[in-house]
C-alpha cells in the first residue's frame, strides 16, 4: 500500500441519493477486483459494506465503509457514503478526505434532492467527479434525461463517453464512444466475462450523433481536438483520454457512463473511467495549512515531506481502543511511532495501524502519503484534528458540521444504570459529530439531538442493541431557537463587596437583529478609559454563555449582533468574573426588551406522486404549513418541492400513504431556520412552559 507510486492510487467515494444503487454498485466493484468471493446484496442484508446490523435490517447505508481493492494494478481505495440525508455529515468528512468521486443517478428518478446535496458538497471540495447513470434495466429508464437534469438542476457539464443499448427489459449491453466498441456482459459469469463487439448498424447514427457532442465539449478545453473539429478529421482516442482527463481534473467536465449494477452489467468499464478520468494524490494541489503564527504552509504528497495526516471519522469498536480514520496527506507514519496533535497540543503514539475492508481490518506496518487507513492508540485527538511529526506544528482546514435539528428525552431505567448509559451517549457522540447530548435545567432531563427521525432510531437502536443500555426513551421533539425582532439597550452592573476587596464590573449593550443564518456577532465600541482591554474577553464569554438560554422559553439565540457600547470600571475592584456576571445580567435584560421570536427549522420537502393524487397530497401539505414552491411534471408523476415546518412532519410518511394509497414517496432534509407565527408560536410556548 504505501510502497505503491502514487500515480497509481485512486482515493475516490461513491456517492447518491437513498436508493440510487451506490451499495450495490460497490459490491459488484468489489467482486470484479476480486475483494469478494461472492456479490453482497442490499436486500438480502448480506451486502460487505452495508455490516451494520441497522443497515442490513433497513437496506439503507448509514455509516460511511472503507475498504481497498485493485484493478489494472492499480490501487482503489472506496469510502461508499450514505444517501439518506440524516447521515449527511457522514458524505461531508468523507469528501474532505477524497481526491474523486462517483456520482451515482437512478436512471428512472435522475437528480434527486439528496443527490443535490452531495454535488454541492463535492463543489464545496472542489472534488473531480464522475457519473455513472444505474438502474437502465428499471421500466421508466432514460439516460439523456438524467444527463438534462445534471445540466438544470446541478449546474455540471456532463458529457456522456458512453450510450445504453436498449433500456428497461431491453437493456443489453453500452457502446464506448471513444473506443468505438459496444461490450456485452454474459450473465452466465454474472458480468465477470466482457464481450466486445461491434455496434450494431440500427446504433451507427446515435453513435455518430454523440461521439460528436463529445469532441465538440472536448474541443473547448483542447486545441489539437479543436484543430481536428474544425478540419473534420478523426481524433485518437489517446488524445481524447488525454483531454477528457485533464478537463475531469480541472472541474471543466463530467464523464457520464451508464450500466445495471443490480444485473451485472457496465462495472468493468467504470472502473476502467476511475482510473482513467479521476486523479491521484499527485493530480490534487498540495494540501495547506497554518504554521504556529497562523501562516499558509503546504506539504506535497511525497513521502520525504514531513508527516502530516487528518482524522475525519472515529468510531468506538468492542475489540480495540476507538479507531480513528485518517488520510495521510505527507510523509509517512509507522506503528510505535510518537506524533503530536497541534490542536489538541498533546503529544500521541500510534499503537497499531490498520487497513480496512468494511468491518474486517488486516493490521500493518505504515502509512504513507496518499494512504487512507486507520490508527490505534490515540488518546486525545477527535474528529478534525490534524496529527503531524514531534517538533512540527501544521494545523490542517477542519470541518464544519451543521446543527441538529430534533432531539427526544432519554433517562436511565434504574439508578445502577445512569453511568453505563452517560458512557455510551459519550461514546456515540464522540464517533458523531452531528449527535449532541445536552441537560435541560428546568426538568433535569438528558436530550439527545441529530438531524432527523431516521437519525436518532438509528442511535436509540445501537444505545439499545450494540451497547445494551437501559433506558427510557421519550417522543422526538424540535430544537427550536429564539432571536430578536427589534433593537434594545440595558445596563448591568455588579458591585458588591466581599471582605476586604470588592468586585466591581459596569457594561451597557446594543442588541439587533442580524439576517438569518448570521449566528452571533460580538463587537466592542468602548474606548480603553471606559473599559480595559483585559476584561472584553470576560465580557465577550459572559455575553455568548447567557446566549445559549433566550427569554421566551430557553432556547439558544442566534442571528444576533451585540454591542459594547459604555461601561466603566474600577482600578482597584474589577475582575472578569464581575464583568461576566455584569454582561450576563444586560444581556438577559436587552434580548427580553427586543421582541424575542421564536424560530423552527424548516425542512426542504421532495414530494413524488401519481397525477391521480395530487389534489389529496396538496391538500395534506397546506395541512402542516408547507408551502409549495414548485411542481414538474415527469412522465405520468407529479414532482412536488416545498417547505414545511419539521414540528408539522412528524409521521408524514403515514399521513402520505393514506393520502395516495401508499404510492407516493417523499424525501425530506433540513433547509434554514425561520420565524414561527405568533399564534403557532404562543401555542408552543405555552406548551413547553405547560400553561
Amino acid at each position: 500500500m504505501s510502497g505503491k507510486n502514487l500515480s497509481e492510487l485512486r482515493n475516490i467515494g461513491i456517492m447518491a441519493h437513498i436508493d440510487a444503487g451506490k451499495t450495490t454498485t460497490t459490491e459488484r466493484i468489489l467482486y470484479y477486483t476480486g475483494r469478494s468471493y461472492k456479490i453482497g446484496e442490499v436486500h438480502d442484508g448480506n451486502a460487505v459494506m452495508d455490516w451494520m446490523e441497522q443497515e442490513q435490517e433497513r437496506g439503507i447505508t448509514i455509516t460511511s465503509a472503507a475498504t481497498t481493492c485493485e484493478w489494472d494494478s492499480k490501487t482503489i481505495n472506496i469510502i461508499d457514503t450514505p444517501g439518506h440525508v440524516d447521515f449527511t455529515v457522514e458524505v461531508e468528512r468523507s469528501l474532505r478526505v477524497l481526491d474523486g468521486a462517483v456520482a451515482v443517478f437512478c436512471a428512472v428518478g435522475g437528480v434527486e434532492p439528496q443527490s443535490e446535496t452531495v454535488w454541492r458538497q463535492a463543489n464545496n471540495y472542489s472534488i473531480p467527479r464522475i457519473a455513472f447513470i444505474n438502474k437502465m434495466d428499471r421500466i421508466g429508464a432514460d439516460f439523456e434525461r438524467v444527463v438534462e437534469m445534471m445540466e438544470k438542476r446541478l449546474g455540471a457539464n456532463p458529457v456522456a463517453v458512453q450510450i445504453p443499448v436498449g433500456k428497461e427489459s431491453e437493456f443489453e449491453g453500452i457502446i464506448d464512444l471513444i473506443e468505438d466498441k459496444m461490450y456485452v456482459f454474459d450473465e452466465e459469469s454474472l458480468g465477470q466475462e466482457v464481450i466486445v463487439k461491434d455496434i450494431p448498424e440500427s446504433y451507427r447514427d446515435r453513435f455518430t450523433a454523440a461521439h460528436m457532442v463529445l469532441i465538440e465539449k472536448l474541443a473547448d478545453f483542447d486545441d489539437e481536438i479543436m484543430e481536428s473539429f474544425l478540419e473534420d478529421t478523426p481524433v485518437s482516442a489517446t488524445t481524447i483520454y488525454s483531454a477528457l482527463r485533464k478537463a475531469t481534473l480541472e472541474l471543466s467536465l463530467v464523464p457520464v457512463l451508464c450500466g445495471s449494477a443490480f444485473k451485472n452489467k457496465g462495472i468493468q468499464p467504470l472502473l476502467d473511467g476511475i482510473i482513467s478520468y479521476l486523479p491521484s494524490p499527485l493530480d490534487v494541489p498540495s494540501v495547506v495549512g497554518e504554521d504556529k503564527n497562523g501562516d499558509e504552509i503546504q506539504r506535497k504528497a511525497e513521502r520525504k515531506e514531513k508527516f502530516s495526516a487528518l482524522i475525519f471519522k472515529l468510531m468506538s469498536d468492542s475489540y480495540v481502543e476507538n479507531l480513528a480514520f485518517m488520510r495521510v496527506y505527507s510523509g509517512s507514519v509507522k506503528v510505535g511511532d510518537k506524533i503530536f496533535n497541534p490542536v489538541k497540543k498533546k503529544k500521541e503514539k500510534i499503537a497499531k495501524i490498520l487497513r480496512l475492508h468494511a468491518n474486517k481490518r488486516e493490521e500493518i506496518e505504515e502509512l504513507a502519503a496518499g494512504d487512507i487507513g486507520a490508527v490505534i492508540g490515540l488518546k486525545f485527538s477527535t474528529t478534525g484534528d490534524t496529527l503531524c511529526a514531534n517538533g512540527d506544528y501544521i494545523v490542517l482546514e477542519s470541518m464544519d458540521f451543521p446543527e441538529p435539528v430534533i432531539g427526544v428525552a432519554i433517562e436511565a431505567k434504574s439508578k445502577a444504570d445512569e453511568k453505563k448509559l452517560a458512557e455510551t451517549l459519550d461514546k456515540i457522540a464522540m464517533e458523531d459529530p452531528s449527535f449532541r447530548i445536552s441537560k435541560n435545567e428546568d426538568t433535569g432531563q438528558t436530550i439527545i439531538s441529530g438531524m432527523g427521525e431516521l437519525h436518532l432510531e438509528v442511535i436509540v437502536d445501537r444505545l439499545l442493541r450494540e451497547f445494551k443500555a437501559n433506558a427510557n426513551v421519550g417522543k422526538p421533539q424540535v430544537s427550536y431557537k429564539e432571536t430578536i425582532g427589534t433593537s434594545a439597550e440595558a445596563e448591568g452592573k455588579f458591585d458588591q463587596q466581599t471582605g476586604a476587596k470588592g468586585q466591581y464590573g459596569h457594561v451597557v449593550i446594543r442588541v439587533a437583529p442580524l439576517s438569518r443564518g448570521e449566528g452571533v456577532l460580538f463587537e466592542s465600541q468602548v474606548k480603553e478609559d471606559q473599559i480595559p482591554a483585559e476584561f472584553l474577553g470576560a465580557i465577550e464569554r459572559g455575553i455568548r454563555d447567557s446566549l445559549d438560554a433566550g427569554p421566551l422559553i430557553g432556547y439558544p439565540l442566534t442571528d444576533v449582533k451585540v454591542s459594547l457600547i459604555g461601561g466603566s470600571y474600577s482600578d482597584e475592584e474589577s475582575t472578569e468574573m464581575a464583568f461576566g456576571i455584569s454582561s450576563a445580567m444586560a444581556i438577559r435584560r436587552a434580548t427580553a426588551d427586543a421582541q424575542p421570536l421564536l424560530l423552527e427549522p424548516m425542512m426542504r420537502l421532495e414530494v413524488i406522486s401519481p397525477d391521480e393524487y395530487l389534489g389529496d397530497m396538496m391538500n395534506d401539505l397546506h395541512s402542516k404549513r408547507a408551502k409549495v414552491v414548485g411542481v414538474d411534471s415527469s412522465n405520468d408523476l407529479q414532482v412536488v418541492q416545498a417547505e414545511a415546518p419539521l414540528a408539522e412532519m412528524f409521521g408524514y410518511s403515514t399521513s402520505l400513504r393514506s393520502a395516495t394509497q401508499g404510492r407516493a414517496n417523499f424525501t425530506m432534509q433540513f433547509e434554514k431556520y425561520d420565524v414561527v407565527p405568533k399564534n403557532k408560536a404562543d401555542e408552543i410556548i405555552k406548551k413547553i412552559r405547560g400553561i
